[in-house]
């Protein structure tokens, strides 16, 4: 059966059984057919396999060979010293495992798939909390030795954090507010109390979504650029290059963005909120006939100061979380690019999931302390 430069016989009658005669060039480019017809041909009582007729022969070929001797239980003749090596190299190599792998049920499946992220939940957990603590170790050492901190790069992570980030953060919170005092009106129309709206409106932009959504959109922005960056570096073994000259991790990258985004989310919050409800201004002054000017002054009159107070204790925690989510995954990356996306995603997803978790504990605490 011939191929392009390959191909077999078997010759019956012969003394020591049907002899299997391969000849021409047994490589990767030539063996696939031959070994279709091999599985297809019955092979199983053969006596010899000779390879005289060989003139190249590569590890594929050699695999084939090995494979066809160990399934018949024929002896190799007329091979040359180098397929002798070859078949020798690839029979000592073989495994054991089967083609197809055992599929578990899926009532086996189910429980693993949850086992397994239950225990990579608290192994991620206990790595976050012992990354914080050496956060914190490195805060404390800084204000111990204050010519180790880096004012340089706080300075210039806190213009990425707040002063590049004000555009976006107006231009969302600008919307949000007008969807909030439009739709609240909507609602409030039906029973006559339009003018509620304001209320409405200062509320909800100075205690709860003023700083919920500049959270989730520093996320998004600054919690993703932290684990990119770090991870870019951790691949490119640029922290282990500045561990070797004596540099800290923790003090030249973590310490000063965890620092810029706990001084800057109070402020981005608080300038979302406002921003919130000029627009909500904006459009009680074209659509419901309330002046521009007089929904902001019944804004100083209905909103107590508290709402205000309680988004600005929400900033630094929730900037601290943004932060070191961003800064974990980013050291946790190796391997390869994929992984830095991957890393990437991670920090998004935490940080914005546990952000959501901590404003519904702070709604709950505040309520509990009269400061609903």
């Amino acid at each position: 059966m011939m191929t392009a430069e390959a191909h077999f016989t078997i010759e019956q009658g012969a003394v020591a059984g049907p002899r299997l005669r391969l000849s021409g060039v047994l490589t990767v480019a030539t063996m696939g057919a031959v070994d279709d017809a091999l599985r297809q041909a019955a092979v199983e009582s053969l006596g010899l396999v000779d390879l005289s007729g060989v003139s190249v022969i590569d590890t594929v070929g050699a695999w084939v060979v090995a494979r066809t001797v160990r399934d018949s239980g024929a002896r190799l003749v007329g091979a040359s010293n180098q397929a002798l090596r070859l078949i020798k190299a690839v029979s000592a190599s073989r495994g054991d495992a089967p083609i197809v792998p055992s599929y578990a049920s899926a009532f086996i499946r189910g429980p693993e798939a949850v086992g397994r992220e239950v225990i990579a939940t608290a192994v991620g957990t206990l790595g976050v909390l012992s990354f914080l603590g050496a956060m914190l170790e490195t805060f404390g050492r800084a204000l111990r030795q204050p010519q180790r901190f880096r004012g340089t790069a706080l300075v210039r992570q806190i213009e990425l954090v707040g002063v590049d980030s004000l555009a976006i953060v107006g231009l969302m919170s600008f919307l949000i507010g007008i969807v909030i005092a439009q739709q609240g009106a909507v609602q409030l129309q039906q029973f006559g109390a339009q003018i509620y709206t304001i209320n409405l409106t200062g509320r909800l932009a100075l205690r709860e979504l003023g700083i919920l959504m500049t959270a989730i959109m520093v996320a998004g922005r600054s919690g993703s650029a932290f684990a990119a960056e770090i991870g870019t570096m951790k691949l490119t073994e640029e922290i282990d290059a500045m561990r070797t000259i004596g540099v800290s991790p923790m003090e030249a990258l973590v310490l000063p963005r965890v620092l810029a985004s706990v001084l800057m989310m109070p402020l981005l919050g608080f300038y979302s909120a406002m921003i919130a409800i000029i627009g909500g201004a904006t459009i009680s002054a074209l659509v419901l006939d309330i002046p521009f000017f007089t929904f902001l002054e019944r804004i100083q009159e209905v909103v107590p100061m508290r709402d205000m107070w309680v988004g600005l204790i929400k900033g630094p925690v929730f900037g601290l979380i943004i932060a070191i989510a961003g800064c974990y995954q980013g050291m946790q990356a190796e391997g390869s690019s994929e992984e830095v996306g991957h890393r990437t995603t991670q920090a998004v997803v935490q940080a914005i999931f546990m952000v959501i978790v901590l404003d519904a504990f702070f709604a709950v605490f505040f309520t509990e302390v009269g400061w609903a």
